[in-house]
């Protein structure tokens, strides 16, 4: 049966600034650099031969990915990218420093906007410092002006169901390199974790989430692979 792995990207510059990032390509602090390299050892230590990694067109993910395969020992592993595995777009919020804005706008619709389901941020500006759609990335794409985690999943199942799933169908492992919401979109629909309930889930950075599966995608275990910094797992359905 296939495996699949799940592994955030480890922290980036405006992490670390504590800035809402979304789609702006910022790159890894050293820490992340040095937790993408964790992870390609955990990765190594669990046997993991992936046919394949997906990951973003952000560098954070991309860079990640491509520590954790060498730290891993896997140079051969094909690569593939689509923007449909971005982070979440925060809209307006975008570059805004959070304690910030919490201060501004309030505790409470800060907390909405980033936690629930399905109420986005504001909308992005257009022609602003990060108005994406001159993007060459994005050419041609319908991208968003801003998103929920609802929305995210919107964008990211379609792309799981044209892309990944028949890999994993096909029997092969498959290694996903992205971002704490586009996973978290792939946690939800696997899982089948309720709307109200997704909120709760935490995906740690740098920390391989090992998913088994059966001959329907359906998961029968799941484990981080650094069981110290392991955050609680939806339950496995039907266990």
């Amino acid at each position: 049966m296939p495996r699949l792995i799940l592994l955030r990207h480890g922290q980036s510059q405006w992490n670390l600034e504590n800035r809402f990032t979304g789609w702006v390509d910022v790159d890894l602090t050293a820490e992340g650099e040095a937790q993408a390299r964790k992870g390609g050892e955990l990765i190594a230590g669990a046997d993991f031969h992936p046919a394949v990694m997906f990951t973003s067109v952000l560098k954070r993910a991309k860079h990640t990915g491509a520590l954790a395969l060498d730290s891993a020992g896997l140079k051969d592993v094909p690569v593939i990218e689509d923007w449909r595995l971005n982070e979440r777009h925060y809209g307006g919020l975008t570059g805004l420093d959070k304690a910030e804005t919490a201060a501004k706008h309030g505790e409470d619709p800060v907390k909405i906007w980033r936690r629930s389901y399905d109420i986005p941020p504001p909308p992005l500006a257009p022609g602003g410092e990060w108005d994406f759609t001159a993007d060459p990335r994005y050419a041609g794409k319908a991208i968003p002006d801003t998103e929920s985690l609802k929305t995210t999943l919107d964008r990211v199942l379609p792309y799981w169901e044209e892309a990944v799933a028949p890999r994993l169908k096909a029997g092969e492992d498959v290694l996903i390199a992205a971002h704490g919401n586009s996973l978290r979109a792939i946690v939800k629909h696997l899982f089948g974790v309720p709307d109200d309930q997704i909120v709760g889930v935490e995906i740690p950075t740098g920390n391989p989430l090992e998913i088994d599966l059966d001959g329907s995608l359906t998961p029968t275990a799941a484990r981080y692979l650094d069981d110290s910094r392991a955050t609680p797992l939806p339950p496995i359905p039907g266990a």
